[in-house]
């Protein structure tokens, strides 16, 4: 904001000439995912590190359960 730039989101279903959210359901996808696993969706955990490694965990396990339905 102070570079005079604004935040722009598009909604769904709606084009603007930005071009910014063209993509925003994969960004909606992605949290959807995450939140199947419920030490992420309500987070217990009060250091930033083990809220990190559940984290990079949970996106392992996203990652693995892909491959094995792509193949």
């Amino acid at each position: 904001m102070k570079r005079g730039t604004k935040p722009m989101i598009a909604r769904r279903g709606v084009t603007h000439g930005s071009g910014l959210g063209k993509v925003r359901w994969v960004v909606e996808r992605a949290f959807a995912w995450l939140h199947q696993f419920k030490r992420l969706r309500i987070r217990y955990e009060r250091r930033a590190d083990l809220h990190q490694g559940l984290l990079e965990l949970a996106c392992s396990l996203i990652c693995l359960r892909r491959l094995r339905t792509s193949s």
